[in-house]
């Protein structure tokens, strides 16, 4: 028996922001990265809560990769505030750290949680509508993935406009985030209709909006349509759960801080070839389940091998089109002091949770043949 769980309340469009006057929010507390207080973003939600008669505080110390350390000082300005409501607002790092924020807190008050707002400003982690958070232990260098029903947030606010000025660099990370995240989704051992149907339109949309939102911020009608597949894509993988790139990402990301969307891209492709079976002589599941996706974004191939051949190769092109390297030595990231981090990181990926859910179990020793690709040249 499966079942399909979508228990956040999504506001869409633009201005949709205005949404969280009606919500009755009495306390709030922010919690945003310090480029959101700067840049008026953080101000203009606490004076959207002040017309609705709400006392608010903003809590601006967010870091990408957030930390324990971080979550604890959330922590302890929300038990000083007492909120009836917190806020995120920011990309993946900021919602990370409020959900588990939140839950920490509830916990140690009795389970009294307050409403949990997400308000996205990137279009990648699609954390707004998920049960996951990732948690980095900046000392062990390892990001921790939570799993769990109660970090799913109470309302998603969708305002494209908070997407317009995103940087086309970090637009293009978190679009290939947005795309891996439907990929991973609809090959999944627990994906059903429900699932894919979400993974298809989000994979869809990212295919013919992704390069149009990179070239040109301003282009709103494709902005709007990346934050959605960017939802559309977490209520995907918050059912369906993910896969070994993401379990890789995680790792290669904790070792090397590079950003999450971008470290997905660098593996994606490799992964896709790999979770296929491309080097079996028999036709696997997976594989024509990733025909069916290079099928439906008009990539053709005269069998179900060379459609994937196909969909491996205009991803690659799309990444290049989008400014994203294929290789993790073009990130100014030492070669030696990669490969040296191999092993650690495949037994690492191999510990994630993600890696549950993939349609094909690595050994340790894939993983490290996986990571290996990564190096311009390939194996030395």
């Amino acid at each position: 028996m499966g079942q399909f769980l979508m228990s956040t309340r999504v506001y869409m469009g633009e201005s949709s922001m205005e949404e969280v006057k009606g919500l009755g929010i009495h306390r709030a507390y922010i919690i945003c990265d310090p480029f959101m207080e700067k840049c008026g973003r953080a101000g203009e939600l606490a004076g959207l809560l002040a017309e609705a008669g709400a006392t608010t505080e903003i809590f601006s110390k967010v870091v990408p990769d957030p930390s324990i350390e971080v979550v604890t000082m959330a922590i302890q300005g929300m038990t000083a505030l007492k909120p009836d409501a917190v806020l995120a607002l920011g990309g993946g790092s900021a919602i990370d750290t409020a959900k588990a924020a939140s839950h920490l807190y509830a916990s140690m008050n009795g389970g009294e949680k307050p409403m949990l707002i997400a308000v996205p400003t990137t279009s990648g982690t699609g954390s707004e509508v998920t049960s996951f958070a990732v948690i980095s232990d900046t000392q062990a260098k390892v990001k921790y993935a939570l799993v769990d029903q109660a970090l799913v947030p109470d309302v998603a606010l969708l305002d494209p406009n908070l997407t317009a000025s995103v940087p086309p660099s970090i637009t293009a990370d978190t679009g290939m985030d947005v795309l891996t995240h439907g990929l991973e989704a609809y090959v999944s051992t627990k994906a059903d209709d429900f699932t894919d149907a979400c993974a298809e339109k989000a994979i869809k949309l990212v295919w013919e909006y992704l390069e149009r939102a990179v070239a040109d911020g301003s282009d709103m009608e494709a902005r709007e349509h990346m934050h959605n597949a960017s939802c559309l894509a977490g209520i995907a993988f918050s059912n369906a759960s993910l896969g070994v790139c993401h379990s890789m990402a995680h790792a290669l990301g904790a070792h090397f801080h590079i950003p999450h969307g971008r470290a997905n891209a660098l593996l994606l492709t490799h992964v896709i070839g790999y979770n296929a079976g491309l080097e079996l002589v028999e036709d696997t599941e997976t594989l024509l389940r990733y025909e069916k996706i290079a099928n439906m974004l008009g990539i053709g191939g005269g069998t179900p091998k060379a459609a994937v051949y196909g969909l491996i190769r205009q991803i690659k092109n799309l990444m290049q089109r989008i400014h994203i390297p294929a290789y993790v030595t073009d990130l100014n990231v030492d070669r030696e002091s990669f490969e040296s981090a191999i092993p650690e990181m495949a037994k690492r990926a191999m510990e994630d949770n993600c890696t549950a859910t993939n349609p094909r179990t690595p050994a340790v020793s894939e993983f490290e043949n996986l990571y290996k690709n990564l190096c311009k040249g390939g194996p030395v």
